[in-house]
């Protein structure tokens, strides 16, 4: 059953690697062969009495064929989701939607995110498969108001006019991948709420058993928050409660991960076998007292069913998940089999449940959760295998605890580029607080709702978190590495179980050597004399990120994304974390526009800084004074590895630059292998006065176009000034602007330029070694089926 479920996981993952879907039909034949083998070698062993070889090549046969499986199930339902897509020419214009709200809203900055399932187009020449059946939508209030938010309740029926996109996302190294995300949610196309005034509830509640869930949901979360209205923890109690993450705080998401407890208020199968456990006590405990029922049903398969149940409530109302799913098919199983009196093998439970999850959604392995939940347990499972059952209850604790910390840590460098080492300590409190006080008082206060059981529990909860935030501000308390390749990460896991094996088992010192080799590996940098840039796909907004030898800056850091977050926090630091780079020997601020500066707290925040250069005005307009800064002006230059840095606007000879933008820094990176223009939002008058003042002196290998394709710049002049190799355009996708505008886009071409653009390419990294310029995107680099579909 192990096997075979591996063979699965390995089709599927498989399936998931791919940059676009195969058919099918090829695949299916190549099932087919190996079936048809497999019966001959059965025909051939019989009749040559050659049984044992035959088993072998048989099982083999049969692995194959279920990776083959795996691989083609994945493909098929791949296929059948990307087939429910918004029809193109529907992207950006009014629809007018009829359909019934789903799952849990989430509370926005300045809105509501929810669920939409689409009933009707609202439109006489369209049917309702030009709209997929699942959206995501936004609702805001209006811009600039102190207006109530949006309310929207999981069962009822709205008429909405929206305006829809299909699934789109940044494409950065080591970022998140959000198409990915919304094609595992089933969220074909996403969009906001276009007329307010004519939003229109048609139902309050149409009924079916999972909206009544979610309405629940909705209920129990309110309720929480009514009895504690202002608690700084009230979010963690929601969260334990009804699953809902989204309304625990970043700075408190930042505590649980710096202490590596995060598991504990995400729900995972701790929490759903914690209430099974709870649950088929108290039914024992009710069970034994009553002799009629003992007899006709024996008290542990009572206790089972009582379990399962509870287990399976809870899920619901957790939402699922992929932690969740698994530990309910594994309580189901053992259930299962005690009501039918049959012993069950935990590694056969574990496998059975991995089939099912990647049955109902082989889009798991893309998942962090995924990988982190069964390998927990599969390591529980490998270490209680050995010697933990002659150790004392709380040494064997102890042992479990630490052979999970040490086998998450080349999972948690790959998927996080870091791993807490204060992480035993903030369990070892956390767990039991979590477990045994917290969540029980969370989930009894689901029936009674009322202070004398919320208001202890935010107590507890404020205890364990003055334990965490003491852990957490220790400058030991996370260790940062850079992403490590896939292959590595592999290796040093079966390192970590070679260590795990008993003291006399050989090859311990090459583990270590292994798992040593993890923890130091670097990215590597350029050479002396070479330089790096990359243009991050920030969306409509400017973050480049150059790396020497030696040395690292960051010109610009994108634009805020809403109220509440940037692409500081959402793409610079993941970026620079995968990287490695924990420091900014230069950080430049081209001028005050918010999608140039929109990032500059967040980086600030994770990353220190030892110099930073900044256009007019910049710090103090966008209330960042605590920083020091240095004026960005002409004729400052520096050299770091051989690579030479030149500040060439804004200059004070230039006459009339009032405007924000021809005030842009304006800076030039010369190495031997090519040179690079970094213009920030100059307009005509700032191209002018470069082209007067430094003339051919200003080509260059390589171009970041001023204010992302504006016709405003890029002038005829300028543009045959600068004659590069590579023009790159840092544009959002579909933004409002027009930008790149048509004309410009054809002049850089014209001039020779080779034309990118981060929307549709992705991150664009300019690699110029000392023999030339190699220009790469991250959507080349890591194509995947889904994107842009």
């Amino acid at each position: 059953m192990q096997m075979a479920s591996f063979a699965f996981l390995l089709g599927v993952w498989c399936l998931q690697q791919q940059s676009s879907l195969p058919a099918l039909d090829p695949y299916v034949a190549m099932l087919l062969n190996v079936l048809l083998g497999g019966v001959a070698t059965t025909v051939f062993a019989v009749r040559c009495k050659a049984v044992g070889g035959a088993l072998h090549l048989l099982s083999a046969l049969g692995m194959t064929a279920i990776l083959a499986a795996g691989f083609l199930y994945a493909a098929a339902c791949a296929q059948n989701r990307l087939s429910d897509a918004l029809r193109g020419d529907l992207e950006g214009v009014d629809i007018r939607l009829t359909g019934v709200v789903s799952d849990l809203p989430q509370i926005l900055g300045e809105g509501v995110r929810f669920v939409f399932q689409v009933e009707r187009v609202e439109a006489p020449d369209l049917d309702a498969s030009a709209v997929p059946q699942r959206i995501l939508l936004s609702w805001y209030r209006a811009r600039g108001t102190d207006a109530p938010l949006p309310v929207v309740t999981p069962g009822e029926r709205w008429q909405f006019v929206v305006r829809l996109k299909r699934p789109h996302g940044g494409a950065v190294p080591g970022g998140f991948d959000y198409e990915a995300w919304l094609l595992e949610h089933n969220l074909r196309a996403t969009g906001y709420v276009r007329d307010k005034a004519g939003a229109t509830r048609i139902e309050e509640d149409v009924g079916g058993f999972m909206h009544a869930v979610h309405r629940l949901r909705s209920e129990i979360r309110q309720s929480f928050k009514a009895v504690l209205p202002e608690a700084p923890y009230t979010g963690v109690l929601i969260a334990l409660a009804v699953g809902d993450q989204k309304a625990i705080g970043s700075e408190q998401w930042e505590i649980f991960r710096r202490t590596g407890v995060s598991h504990l208020v995400a729900i995972s199968g701790l929490h759903v076998s914690l209430v099974a456990l709870i649950a088929g006590g108290l039914c024992a405990m009710v069970w034994r007292r009553r002799p009629a029922l003992v007899l006709r049903v024996p008290v542990r398969k009572a206790a089972a069913v009582a379990g399962l149940l509870a287990a399976a409530g809870y899920a619901l109302l957790a939402g699922l998940g992929i932690p969740v799913q698994r530990a309910l098919i594994m309580l189901g199983v053992l259930a299962l089999a005690m009501l039918a009196g049959r012993e069950t093998k935990p590694g056969q439970v574990l496998a059975l449940a991995l089939l099912c999850v990647l049955v109902m959604d082989p889009w798991a392995v893309l998942s962090a959760g995924f990988w982190l939940s069964f390998g927990a347990v599969g390591i529980i499972l490998f270490v209680v295998g050995g010697r933990v059952g002659e150790m004392p209850g709380w040494l064997a604790a102890v042992r479990i605890q630490l052979a999970i910390t040490l086998a998450t840590i080349p999972a948690l460098l790959l998927l996080f580029q870091s791993f807490s080492l204060v992480s035993p300590l903030a369990n070892a409190v956390a767990i039991p607080l979590v477990s045994f006080v917290i969540t029980p008082l969370a989930l009894a206060a689901i029936a009674w709702p009322d202070a004398w059981l919320l208001v202890p529990a935010h107590g507890v909860v404020t205890l364990m978190m003055a334990w965490l935030e003491w852990l957490a501000g220790s400058g030991l308390a996370l260790w940062q590495r850079p992403a490590p390749p896939a292959w590595m990460v592999i290796c040093a896991s079966a390192a970590v179980l070679v260590l795990l094996l008993p003291r006399a088992t050989p090859g311990k010192l090459a583990a270590v050597c292994m798992i040593a080799c993890l923890l130091l590996w670097q990215v590597p940098r350029p050479a002396v004399g070479a330089f790096q840039a990359t243009v991050l796909d920030v969306g409509q907004g400017l973050a480049v990120h150059v790396q020497t030898a030696a040395h690292d800056l960051l010109f610009d850091t994108g634009p805020p994304y809403g109220a509440t977050t940037d692409a500081g926090e959402r793409v610079l630091v993941p970026y620079l974390g995968a990287r490695g780079v924990s420091r900014i020997d230069r950080l430049i601020l081209s001028h005050d526009d918010v999608d140039h500066v929109g990032g500059t707290r967040s980086v600030l925040a994770a990353v220190s800084t030892d110099h930073i250069l900044a256009g007019e005005h910049v710090l103090t307009l966008r209330g960042l004074e605590q920083w020091p800064a240095a004026p960005c002006l002409a004729d400052v230059a520096w050299e770091w590895d051989a690579v030479r840095f030149e500040v060439l606007a804004p200059s004070t000879e230039l006459p009339g630059a009032r405007r924000s933008n021809d005030l842009s820094c304006v800076l030039r990176i010369r190495a031997e292998g090519g040179s690079l223009l970094l213009v920030g939002d100059i307009e005509a008058r700032t191209e002018a006065f470069l082209v007067n003042g430094h003339g051919s002196g200003l080509t260059s290998t390589a171009i970041v176009v001023a204010h992302h394709g504006s016709r405003s710049s890029s002038t005829a002049d300028f543009v045959d000034a600068v004659m590069p190799q590579a023009a790159v355009f840092s544009v959002g996708h579909r933004n409002p602007f027009g930008h790149p505008h048509p004309v410009i886009w054809a002049r850089w071409a014209e001039a020779g330029a080779r034309n990118w653009r981060t929307d549709s390419q992705g991150s664009i990294s300019l690699n110029f070694a000392t023999d030339g310029l190699v220009v790469e995107s991250d959507r080349e680099q890591r194509p995947r089926y889904w994107h842009g579909r």
